[in-house]
């Protein structure tokens, strides 16, 4: 088993920062990537970004691209997700996911993922 407990969310304004953290324990060799999902009210799961945890690829959705940023420390089995210019559209619940796939995607597919964390809220106002 893989556990995954994220942290870091908050309420900011609109061109605000947050910083969340995800910290894996247990088997993390069972996982080689690493993701951020978003789910806001009456929408759909949707892959905000991802890690590949050898070699440090990294991938992004086009929403975020540019404002988001994905980084690992090994030392510490921790992923982060630097987030900078907040919109009130990146308002959700954020979950961090771990799994096995391929190089090169499919890393924005939910089901791709094995392990899910609890999730942490962000919310941005205008």
């Amino acid at each position: 088993q893989v556990q995954l407990v994220e942290s870091g969310g908050g309420s900011v304004q609109a061109g605000g920062s947050l910083r969340l953290s995800c910290v894996a324990s247990g088997y993390t060799y069972r996982s080689n990537c690493m993701g951020w999902f978003r789910q806001a009210p009456g929408k759909e799961r949707e892959g905000v970004a991802a890690i590949y945890t050898g070699g440090g690829s990294t991938y992004y959705a086009d929403s975020v691209k540019g404002r988001f940023t994905i980084s690992q420390d090994n030392a510490k089995n921790t992923v982060y997700l630097q987030m900078n210019s907040l919109k009130p559209e990146d308002t959700a619940m954020y979950y961090c996911a771990a799994g096995i796939l391929p190089h090169g995607g499919p890393w924005w597919g939910v089901y791709e993922y094995r392990y899910w964390g609890q999730g942490t809220q962000v919310t941005v106002s205008s």
